[in-house]
């Protein structure tokens, strides 16, 4: 049996997950009191039922508190019995929740607790603070549209049919500010940039003219094989760990050219070793594609491209 529990706060994308992982063959039950969810899962366990095999569970703030707190046990016990069971959780920055409230005009859950839209936000991060801290996976919301939302649980979730590790590569920029779902963040900035180069400037790391000027700077090749050793070096002890997830940021000045190829380069090279490799330009919206050997649509084997 394999659960996926769905948390976060509310306005961070929870409904928009459930409804993706019913698309690919979950059974979902949204809104699952935490008081709930040991009988109601070992039930389920019990009786055996294929219908049931794949399972997401929807948890947000308004269970108790004491609830809350006592989820991460009742997710080690799942899995000590040999249940795979993931913690989705969703967040965003305060300003983009007030902007997604102000706009939908709903009420949050808890301000009927006679708190201010700023002061349920902050309770609600509070009490669910156990649950995010045993979160397999934790995906900022911030700057995620709705159809981005979908294509990153997709990948990460959705494509997934074991328990092997999902390797995210993501090139941003530092001045956009540091991902913050990101396990690793590698500085590139050191090396040299093509933004000083005019010819290259409009251009991004994947254009051909971007990548012959970096393939042609020794500090660019001995940063990708000092990267690339650590990587392969550490990813093997994080899978030992028994982690779904790992995320690794790639960041330059603006996100368009170093990062960008060095993320295109490392997740090429990874894919060939590892069963599931996605990549995402988060600075590069609308842009995005799989790592050199094929495109959007045809992404390499093992590759995922996320906008």
């Amino acid at each position: 049996m394999r659960l996926i529990i769905v948390s976060g706060l509310s306005g961070s994308g929870k409904s928009v997950a459930l409804h993706l992982l019913e698309d690919v063959g979950f059974y979902c039950i949204d809104n699952l009191p935490a008081a709930l969810l040991d009988s109601v899962i070992s039930q389920i366990a019990r009786s055996g039922d294929s219908f049931y095999e794949k399972l997401a569970v929807g948890v947000d703030a308004r269970s108790r508190a004491s609830d809350l707190q006592s989820l991460p046990e009742l997710v080690r016990r799942f899995r000590s019995l040999g249940m795979q069971c993931e913690v989705i959780f969703l967040h965003a920055a305060e300003d983009s929740l007030l902007k997604r409230y102000a706009e939908s005009r709903r009420p949050h859950p808890l301000s009927a607790r006679g708190m201010s839209l700023r002061e349920a936000i902050t309770r609600e991060r509070e009490l669910l603070s156990p649950v995010m801290a045993v979160a397999d996976l934790v995906i900022d919301t911030s700057q995620t549209s709705i159809y981005q939302l979908r294509d990153a649980v997709r990948g990460r979730v959705g494509l997934r049919s074991g328990p092997s590790l999902s390797i995210l590569i993501q090139s941003f920029g530092f001045k956009h500010g540091l991902p913050l779902d990101a396990d690793f963040v590698f500085d590139l900035r050191c090396l040299p940039n093509p933004y000083w180069e005019i010819a290259l400037r409009p251009l991004t790391g994947r254009d051909p003219q971007v990548i012959a000027y970096l393939e042609a700077q020794e500090p660019v090749q001995e940063m990708y094989r000092d990267i690339l050793g650590f990587l392969r070096h550490w990813i093997p002890r994080y899978a030992d760990y028994n982690r779904n997830y790992l995320t690794v940021g790639l960041g330059c000045t603006g996100g368009q050219h170093r990062s960008v190829y060095m993320a295109d380069r490392l997740a090429s090279e990874l894919a060939q070793e590892h069963c599931q490799v996605l990549i995402r330009h988060n600075e590069l919206r609308g842009m995005s594609r799989p790592p050199e050997g094929g495109d959007d649509t045809t992404p390499p084997a093992g590759t995922v491209p996320l906008s």
